[in-house]
């Protein structure tokens, strides 16, 4: 619930400093990529400090090398939260963390399923966890559609830049 709560208070903090007059963040857009930056950074450092065991608990025995798991899935949320920050590299941090998020998603189902404890608690039942799992899919995927949506504009005007202004009626051999 934890990262819940950071994506959408960060979120709204952000975006009323937007509405005070701090001009960067006036849109949702920004102020959305840095909640989910706030998000995987709480995260991402939960692999890394006293939740470690249990999220190495949480990765089902299927998979291999468990510890190591945890740890790169820890440092790609870190890596993404850093790439959400700057608006050249936030629509491939957003769509890694996207496909991150759709990667790591099994790990919960088994936490739920087998009844573990995360953090002193029991782990989030299946269907709340699986609500907020889209919600964070929903916010990744939002960061990344204008870009998506941009592509064809940004391909036309390189198209016309980068072909001649007339082709000539004959070319040299």
């Amino acid at each position: 619930m934890a990262p819940l709560i950071t994506l959408l208070a960060v979120t709204l903090l952000l975006r009323a400093a937007g509405a005070a007059g701090i001009r960067p963040l006036r849109s949702w857009h920004t102020s959305l990529r840095g909640g989910l930056a706030a998000m995987f950074t709480l995260t991402g450092t939960a692999h890394f400090n006293g939740m470690r065991e249990d999220l190495i608990a949480m990765v089902p025995p299927t998979l291999p090398y468990p510890e190591l798991l945890v740890t790169l899935t820890g440092g790609l949320e870190l890596l993404g939260a850093a790439g959400l920050l700057h608006r050249r590299t936030a629509p491939w941090a957003a769509g890694g963390l996207t496909l991150l998020l759709v990667a790591m998603f099994p790990a919960n189902v088994h936490a739920a399923l087998a009844g573990l404890m995360v953090n002193g608690e029991p782990a989030t039942a299946l269907l709340p966890r699986t609500l907020m799992q889209l919600v964070f899919v929903a916010a990744t995927v939002v960061v990344v559609l204008p870009y998506i949506r941009a592509l064809p504009l940004r391909r036309s005007a390189a198209t016309r830049t980068a072909l001649p202004a007339r082709i000539p009626e004959s070319l040299p051999e």
